[in-house]
């Protein structure tokens, strides 16, 4: 049973584990870096299945046609 008088492990280790707050700068370099990595998935995966990349871009020109503004 642990000493009731020093500290719990778990709550030193993760009060030392908490990071510092990202600065605008940072998040914004992890942002772009995700899109562009998403934007390439996207090109890859219109490139490995043409048929159901063609629909999808029907399916949202048809969204886009049907939208109100």
């Amino acid at each position: 049973m642990p000493d009731p008088e020093e500290p719990a492990k778990g709550a030193a280790e993760g009060a030392a584990r908490t990071p510092a707050p990202e600065t605008d700068a940072e998040r914004r370099r992890r942002r772009a870096q995700f899109l562009r990595e998403l934007n390439e998935a996207k090109a890859l995966r219109e490139r490995v299945q043409p048929r159901r990349a063609r629909a999808a871009r029907m399916r949202q020109a048809m969204r886009m046609r049907t939208f109100r503004w």
